[in-house]
């Protein structure tokens, strides 16, 4: 079985296939590997699953780890809903305080061996349910996905995984289910909402029904937009 945390780090773009460190760290490897390899480039897109606006996080958001990213960004957003700030009053960067520490005291889930597989599985298949909902990823996608994939380096277990989530209808009961506390919640929809930029009506309404399901307040959503959109990113 594939390690769900390491696998959410690679989601979050923290790693290149066949480089050694972030993107922004190692560009020059990444563009030695397009030419040597142009095939497993498209791998690199294919961790936020090829759609046109998943974030890619840089800078010294990678260094954390997926989880606690997530997690960083949900805390922020929930403390300053529970604060009565404005949707993006608050721009403390995510690392260059004791952010991450202080969600971790709140309840967030910043460490990976807090975390439980099932809650980690869930927050990538919230984030595949995510890049879906716009109907781009189609069987010719889906193909296409599956050989970048298949040049990825990741382990067999962790392609067939992803492979069956863009194939299989998604149950999006199981996955609001997975999310047992509120802070969870809140990290459930900060994933999905890091999987891709909303561009479209149905990416919009995907998000608005999450919301719905997890229960979440509209003030709070409004937070959570906020602090994933002033993110450090390049997507």
């Amino acid at each position: 079985m594939f390690d769900p945390k390491t696998l959410l780090d690679q989601f979050l773009g923290s790693k290149v296939p066949g480089t050694e460190d972030t993107v922004r760290g190692k560009a020059g490897q990444a563009v030695q590997l397009a030419k040597d390899n142009p095939l497993a480039t498209g791998a690199i897109g294919a961790l936020l699953l090829g759609t046109k606006g998943g974030r890619s996080l840089t800078g010294s958001a990678l260094k954390i780890g997926g989880l606690a990213v997530v997690a960083g960004l949900g805390y922020q957003a929930y403390k300053n809903y529970k604060a009565g700030k404005a949707p993006g009053e608050d721009t403390t960067p995510l690392i260059d305080t004791d952010v991450v520490p202080e969600a971790q005291r709140s309840g967030f889930d910043t460490q990976a061996s807090d975390v439980d597989d099932s809650f980690a599985l869930a927050l990538m298949r919230a984030m595949i349910a995510a890049a879906r909902a716009d109907g781009h990823v189609d069987d010719d996608e889906r193909a296409r996905i599956a050989d970048r994939l298949a040049v990825s380096g990741l382990e067999d277990d962790a392609r067939d995984f992803i492979n069956r989530e863009l194939k299989e209808p998604t149950d999006l009961d199981e996955i609001v289910a997975a999310a047992r506390t509120e802070e969870q919640r809140v990290e459930l929809y900060t994933a999905s909402r890091l999987a891709i930029d909303p561009d479209t009506r149905a990416e919009r309404g995907y998000l608005d029904m999450l919301a719905g399901r997890l229960k979440l307040p509209d003030a709070l959503v409004d937070h959570i937009e906020a602090t994933v959109a002033g993110a450090p990113s390049q997507g």
